[in-house]
Parts: structure tokens; sequence; C-alpha cells
């Protein structure tokens, strides 16, 4: 007996001319990225009458973009928000549903040359958060090699990143705001190309960026709390205290070709494209979006 998701791509194909192919869209989250254009490369392997166009832009463009039907899947590094979930019920008419696909360490990183080997929420807020007052690596006790003045330059996302509204409310509070100053970038890379360039610098990023020229630190929650490195085994026995969930986001009752591919993603075969590129796996869980 064949498989469904198996049926459903011979249909699909025996549907549409040798030229004609289904196109999945799917956009959002800069951290994600690169997982789902790794997890699209593979999938049309085996289902060549298929195609995934993956795009970036952050989780909130991505979830825009589905709210206005432009895309099929949303990518999101953050739980959607009840008015965006309401937005899209108003728009379409249907829920939206998260199907949680991989977990992700969110690293905090220094320069190489840094000697910081361990940070708490309570510094890191001092150096990220509004009304904080890290304003040297002298404050924290540290001097970095080839850091001038020893000041503290800050790298941080934009706004409609879901890596910088879960850093943001995770470790500086979700009714404070991060403090002006810092070097706001568009995406992981460039975070990192950043900080690998300059022995002051700090930054922030999905564990699957991480680069071995770049020192991540472990992070400890509270005074009482161990200080735990960003692994794969941290994240999965959720130790790392910013361990986070990430999202494939569509609307509820997805086409058949939208159902091929996310069921792929949580096959063996898409189990393996995500372990090798640095994620960590979960059980599959599919939750529906807050809707009126």
């Amino acid at each position: 007996m064949l498989r469904p998701a198996l049926l459903i791509t011979l249909l699909l194909t025996a549907c549409r001319g040798p030229s004609d192919r289904v196109v999945v869209q799917n956009k959002g989250s800069d951290t994600m990225v690169n997982l789902a254009q790794a997890w699209a490369e593979t999938f049309v392997l085996t289902h060549p009458r298929m195609a995934v166009e993956v795009s970036g832009g952050g989780s909130g463009t991505g979830i825009a973009a589905l709210i206005q039907g432009s895309v099929d899947i949303a990518n999101s590094s953050r739980a959607i928000r009840p008015e965006e979930a309401d937005a899209a019920f108003k728009r379409h008419g249907r829920k939206v549903v998260a199907h949680m696909v991989a977990l992700d360490a969110l690293a905090v990183f220094v320069n190489s040359a840094n000697p910081t080997d361990s940070l708490s929420f309570e510094q890191l807020a001092c150096i990220f958060g509004e009304g904080g007052t890290c304003e040297s690596w002298s404050d924290l006790g540290v001097t970095v090699p080839g850091c001038r003045d020893n000041q503290i330059v800050r790298v941080s996302r934009q706004s409609n990143s879901g890596t910088f509204q879960y850093f943001r409310e995770t470790v500086v509070g979700p009714k404070k705001d991060l403090r002006l100053g810092s070097l706001d970038l568009n995406g992981s890379s460039e975070t990192i190309r950043l900080v690998e360039t300059t022995p002051c610098a700090i930054g922030y990023v999905g564990m699957g960026y991480l680069s071995p020229r770049v020192k991540p630190v472990c992070v400890s929650s509270g005074p009482d709390q161990p200080c735990v490195p960003p692994t794969a085994l941290t994240a999965r026995r959720h130790e790392y205290p910013i361990t986070r969930p990430l999202f494939m986001y569509t609307l509820e009752n997805p086409t058949d070709a939208q159902r091929v591919f996310l069921d792929w993603v949580g096959s063996a075969e898409g189990l393996r494209v995500l372990e090798h590129t640095g994620y960590v796996a979960v059980e599959p869980v599919v939750a529906s979006g807050e809707a009126q």
C-alpha cells in the first residue's frame, strides 16, 4: 500500500504536464533560512514535481506574508502573537496552525580574543537592556586584548527578527526594551562576521549559525542557577536557559502540497537534514494559533 504522502505526490504528478511543478512558498525567520533551504533542496530530490521556494526577512516578515496570503508557510523563531493570528483569521476565515519543527539554543558569543567565558541574565541585561549601565568590559571585570578602549560593542538584530524578540523577552524581560546604540543587523551571518572581526563586540545568534571563529559563552539565568553552554544536548534537555522552539506556520486545512512537505520535514529524512545543520529535533507538535 502506498503511503499517503507518496500517493498525494503521485496524484500531483499525474495532474500536471512534464514541465509543471507545484510550488510551495516558504518565508520568514533568518535563523531558519539555512535550515529551510537545506530541507527544500533535499526534499525535491525525491519529489521532482514539487518545488519549495525559500526566502528570509525575519519571523515578523514571514508571518505578515502568511496573513497577506503571499506565502504558504511562514518560518518563525518566536510564537505568533494573538493579534497576528486574529488578523489571519479575519482575512482568510481559517485559523493559523503552529508546526513545531525544531529546538534552537540562542547562543550569546564574543570575539575569540575575549577572555569572557560566562555571563548571567543580569549581566546581559546590564549590557543590552534599557537602563543598563555596563558600557565597558571593565564593568564586568574583563580586559579584552585588541579592544583599544575596552568599550562594549553591542550587536543586535532588527525589531522584526524573532531572535531579537525572544532575546529581549527572555533575557531582558517582557516589559523592558533593549537599549539604544546597538548595531542592529539584518541577519545572523552578518552578526557572526562583525563579532568575528571586532574584539570589543558581543552578539547573539541561533546555534546553527555559530562559527569556530567566535566564542560562545555559557549562560546562567540567575545567581543560584548553573552556567550552561549552548549545545544540542543542553537544548534537547532544556537545560540551556535561552532554548526556544522553531515553528512553521500555515493556515488550517493546508493544501496537499503543503501537507506533503510538512510531513516530509518530520520524517526520518527531514530529521537527518535538521540535525546535520546544527539544530535539535523535537517530537512533532501541532497547536492552533489564537484566533476568533
